[in-house]
């Protein structure tokens, strides 16, 4: 039984970097075309993914199974760990606490982002070519807009958290000079990655996406 926990926990660990990770930063350059080259170039970028040959497959493989897995584990373990940081209150204590509730978080924000995007195009209500647009009628809600601030911290501290974790965990990052050192880089990933998402949300309520936007405005998000 010990042995299936470890092997859950390493592949739990794995996913969370290959491949969520790595989709995690390409969601991120993904949006931050709406801020860098406004609608036209979140549109192209969006067509671009989407014309990948098996993109049903890719996606299904690639983000979609681990994306399951690594929640639903994730949620196994936020709810069954120790967090311990009234009694121990280092700075790793925290930082394995945050760990668990960013991934809370991020698990029922993914479901709740999934459902008001890639479910509204499936049933029609919107389109891939009107993602920009449907994107400026969610964030320009203010209640709307706080939520995906919070979410998309939380889930960006959870990946380069996680990503430090993953280092010391599989023997790449011995000794506390290379976890320093990693602790550092991952910080600036989290910084780095966290700005291109947050660019990309004040992008997309500017007034360039809320041309085809008002449209949208009536479609239930909740």
């Amino acid at each position: 039984m010990s042995g299936n926990s470890y092997y859950s926990r390493k592949l739990h660990s794995l996913l969370g970097v290959i491949p969520l990770g790595l989709f995690l930063i390409e969601h991120a350059l993904t949006n931050y075309s709406a801020f860098e080259g406004g609608k036209e170039g979140f549109a192209e970028s969006v067509d671009f993914l989407h014309g990948l040959p098996l993109i049903f497959f890719l996606e299904l493989i690639l983000i979609w199974l681990p994306i399951a897995f690594h929640g639903i584990y994730g949620l196994y373990l936020a709810f069954t760990s120790d967090l311990n940081v009234t009694r121990y209150q280092y700075g790793r204590n925290w930082a394995f606490a945050l760990q668990r509730i960013t991934g809370v978080v991020t698990f029922i924000f993914v479901i709740w982002h999934v459902w008001t995007t890639r479910v509204q195009v499936a049933l029609g209500n919107t389109s891939y070519d009107e993602l920009g647009s449907h994107m400026h009628s969610i964030v320009s809600q203010p209640a709307y807009f706080v939520i995906y601030f919070i979410a998309v911290l939380a889930a960006v501290f959870h990946f380069a958290n996680g990503l430090w974790a993953f280092l010391v965990s599989w023997g790449i990052t011995v000794g506390p000079r290379a976890q320093r050192i990693s602790s550092n880089i991952c910080m600036g990933i989290f910084v780095i990655v966290s700005v291109l998402f947050l660019l990309s949300l004040f992008a997309f309520r500017s007034d360039e996406f809320a041309a085809a936007g008002a449209a949208l405005g009536s479609i239930s998000l909740g």
